[in-house]
Order: structure tokens, then sequence, then C-alpha cells
């Protein structure tokens, strides 16, 4: 399997999902604006959303993946087919029950995670009500990444990544068409979750068919590769916990600033997700069964040749899309949310945020690839320990830029958060002589430093009067930021050409 090919598949589709995203959160932004009603619905999907990543993309694919990978390589197909099923079956009791629990606890879970909703008894009320609806999401879309870890241990990896398409069309048909038939009418976006979780699952079944891994129901807690896997979910559980409280505080916090602040911490946080979507998860999609292969079959320097490579594409292209975020933060969140009831202050603010977010991508996305290099090897408390120290310092940066800084400093103290959680993953992996750097780095970073400030400087001057986007037409601007993309794309990549850097020279092929 060619990984810069894979790279390009998953990116492609995440970049479609990223896409059809943004034309959600255009739609939601136009239709309700960012008030009381998303303010709600973005907690009430926050929630959820929250506990996905600790069950599903977070601990338990951490700990599931490299065992399955184990599992595929040593044991076959028959032990593989029997591990799914057990542990298929026991997640997805767990999460029924995990389900039915909080949407009866739905008053207590919006009081501890947006305190600063009881103030407005309607925003509180609303949300509760929404959250009782988004919930079941976590049951459906649990199943959808226990399914997309199968596909990508067996290198189906463009499935998963396209899944995500089905919820934005959800949301779209949500608020282009349902929305004025409910009462009030942001009940229709938490429908939109809902169904969206169940297309995401009926959407993968096929392709696990094809594979002949079709899970069915069968629990034997006495199964070993259970028992590996749940031992590994412990401390992953608690890591993956520290990074979503995080997240949670942060809620907190800007629960009790302005109204509105959620919603632009939201819309920024959209923004940063289209860089860190693409290149990031594709990435450590990618890498994390390619490892697991190499640490099972103890091929150490190949481990270490397949970490180098995912770290100089992802300062090849995180840098310069970080620059590109903040030079081009107001033609971009003017382009894609200055509609209907976002107005210009909401343009202004979310551009502070984002700003900020900018300040952390590269640490965002390297983290993205930096802890796989311990979870393919099935070290999990070394990340957790380093999340815990980080949990620590944001909100310690939290207390300190949140009274000067407002909604934009909580921004920042994620992205300075995770430079610090990415830097402390770095030098473990130095430290346990499990990544050795390859050679030409300083002339890499000498050629990326060059071509970056090339293109940031051509955009500044390209995007002209930043005070005119609120002004344009919805057409001229959307062909004007196009432009301003392909303008910076050609340039940074024009430049980097010139100093000889190739895209054959990160081809590199692997067999799963």
């Amino acid at each position: 399997m060619n990984l810069l090919k894979a790279l390009a598949t998953v990116g492609s589709m995440t970049f479609l999902s990223r896409v059809l995203g943004f034309v959600r959160d255009a739609l939601i932004a136009r239709v309700f604006g960012a008030g009381i009603a998303t303010d709600a619905f973005f907690v009430a999907f926050k929630i959820p959303n929250l506990l996905r990543r600790l069950f599903a993309e977070g601990a338990f694919s951490q700990a599931f993946v490299p065992i399955l990978a184990e599992y595929k390589n040593q044991r076959g197909h028959e032990a593989t087919h029997t591990l799914l099923n057990n542990v298929t079956s026991l997640l997805g009791l767990v999460l029924i029950v995990v389900a039915i629990l909080g949407m009866l606890a739905a008053p207590a879970i919006v009081y501890i995670s947006a305190p600063g909703f009881i103030d407005e008894p309607s925003k509180f009320a609303l949300t509760i009500d929404l959250l009782r609806v988004t919930f079941p999401y976590i049951l459906f879309i649990s199943l959808v990444s226990l399914a997309g870890g199968v596909l990508n241990t067996f290198g189906r990896f463009s499935v998963p990544a396209f899944t995500p398409v089905l919820l934005n069309v959800s949301f779209i048909m949500a608020a282009l068409v349902a929305a004025p038939y409910f009462d009030p009418p942001v009940m229709a976006l938490a429908w939109a979750v809902f169904f969206g979780g169940v297309l995401q699952l009926l959407f993968q079944l096929p392709f696990l068919r094809k594979i002949g891994l079709i899970p069915r129901f069968r629990i034997n807690l006495g199964d070993e590769g259970v028992w590996r896997i749940l031992k590994l979910m412990g401390p992953a559980v608690f890591g993956v916990s520290i990074a979503q409280i995080s997240l949670l505080i942060n809620t907190i916090f800007a629960s009790f600033l302005v109204t509105g602040s959620v919603s632009w911490l939201y819309y920024a946080d959209r923004l940063m997700e289209f860089p860190t979507g693409i290149l990031g998860v594709a990435l450590g999609t990618i890498l994390l069964p390619s490892l697991s292969k190499s640490f099972t079959n103890k091929a150490d320097h190949e481990y270490s040749q397949l970490l180098d490579w995912g770290l100089r594409l992802t300062f090849m292209l995180a840098i310069p899309a970080a620059a590109a975020l903040a030079v081009l933060s107001i033609p971009l969140v003017a382009s894609l949310f200055h509609y209907g009831a976002f107005n210009e202050l909401d343009v202004m603010m979310t551009r502070q945020a984002l700003m900020a977010y900018s300040l952390g991508l590269l640490g965002l996305i390297l983290v993205k690839v930096l802890a796989p290099g311990f979870y393919s090897r099935q070290n999990i408390k070394t990340p957790v320990k380093i999340a815990l120290f980080t949990l620590v310092a944001t909100q310690l940066m939290n207390l300190a830029f949140v009274g000067p800084l407002k909604h934009a400093g909580l921004a920042l103290a994620i992205g300075v958060g995770a430079c610090i959680n990415a830097a402390l993953l770095y030098y473990h992996l130095r430290k346990a002589n499990v990544y050795k750097p390859q050679p030409g780095w300083l002339l890499f970073m000498g050629k990326l430093a060059l071509a970056v400030m090339v293109m940031a400087a051509v955009l500044y001057f390209a995007m002209g009067d930043s005070t005119m986007w609120m002004k344009y037409a919805v057409v001229p601007k959307l062909v004007h930021l196009a432009g301003l993309v392909a303008l910076g794309a050609a340039t940074y990549f024009g430049v980097l050409w010139l100093l000889g850097v190739r895209i054959k020279d990160f081809m590199r092929r692997v067999s799963l």
C-alpha cells in the first residue's frame, strides 16, 4: 500500500466532508445566527460528542486497533472475527445503558456542563430538550467508529473517511427543509444528529460484509483479547477524559461570558477542524495500523521511518495552513458565515478566536501523529501522564487569558496546551529511543520557513482591505476566497519546488 496515496484518499474524503460541514455551518449561521438557540444546540451536541470520543474515537480505538492488527497479522481471520463479535456485543450493551442514563439525567448534565445557562431558564430548558434527542447519537456513532477501525486495519481507508459526509447531509436537509416544521426550529438540528448517526452505521455494514467481518452478537467475558483491550482502555479512558474535560471546562468558562461566546468558539473551531481533519486525523488514521504492524513484527527501523515520514508531512502542510488561517481570518469567516443573522460583530469575535486557535494548529496536528507512536506499542500510560499535565497547564492558562482576552483567551489556551502536549510526546519518544530523526531536518525546515514567509506576504497583499469583505456579495466573496486559497497553495508549493522539494520524496509503501 502506498501511504501517500492512502493519505490523499483519506484527505480527499475528509475534504469533502469538511466542505459539506462548512455548508452545514453556513446554513446554521444563516438560519439561526449566534444566540440562545445555537448556544443551546452546540452544548447539547458537544456532550454526546465528548462521550463519542471517549468510548470510540478516543480510548476504545487506541486500545482496539493495535490488538485487532495483531490478531489479523498473527492469528488469522476466524480469531479476528471472534474478537470482533465479543468486543462489539459488549460495547453495544454498555452504550445502550449509557444512552438511556444520559437521556434520563439530561437536566443534571446540562447543569454541570453549562452552569451559566441556569440564569436563563428558557435556554436551560431548551438545552435539556435538545440533549435528550442528541444523546442516543453516542450509540450509533461509537459503533460507526468501531466499524471504521476494522475497515482501516484492513486498508479500506476511504469508507470511514467518507462516512461523516452523511451527518453533514442530514444537517443540511434539516436546516433547509425540516426547521420550519419544528417548534422551536432548532430542534430539527437535534433530530439531524440522531438520524445522521443511524445513516452512518447503515452505510458501513455492506463494506464489513465484503471483508467477512459483520459482527454477530456474542459475549465471552473470558476472551483474552477482550480483556487485553479493557486493560489498555483503563488508562486510555483516563487520558481521553483529560482532553475532553479540558474542552468541557472551556464551555463552562464560555457559558459565563456574553451570549454568543460559545457559538464564536464553535465556528472558529470548525475552521480549525478543516486542516486538523484533513491532515491530522488522516495521518493518524493511516499511521496507526502501519505502526502497529511494524511493532508486532519488531521492525524498529521501519517504525522510526514511518514516524519521521508522518512528522515531515505534518510540518510541510500544517505550518502554511496555520499561517493562512491567521492571515485570511476575516476573509474566511466573512465568506463562510457572514449571512443572515450572523452579523459583523459575530465575524470579528469569531476571527479573534480563529487567530488564537491558529497559533496552536501545528501542536494539535502533531499530537495526532505522535500519539499513535505510543498507542501502536500498546503504551497508553505515557500519553495519559502527558495529557494530565497538559490539562493542568491549559486550565492555568484559561484563568490567565480569559480575563483580558475573553473567549479568544480560551482558544489560545487550547492551542498552547496542544503545543505543550506535542513537545512532551516527542521528548518521550526520543527518550525511549523509539524515534530517531532521519538526516536533513535542518535544511528541510529552512526551506519550509522561506516558503511560508513568501506565501504569507503574497496572501496579505492579495486579500486587500479586510473591511471590504463584509460588503462583498456572496458569489464575489466565495470566488475571491477560492482565488486566494489557490494563490497561496501555488505560491507555497512553487517556492518549495524551486528549493528542490519533490512529491516523490514522500512516497512510501507498506503492507498491511
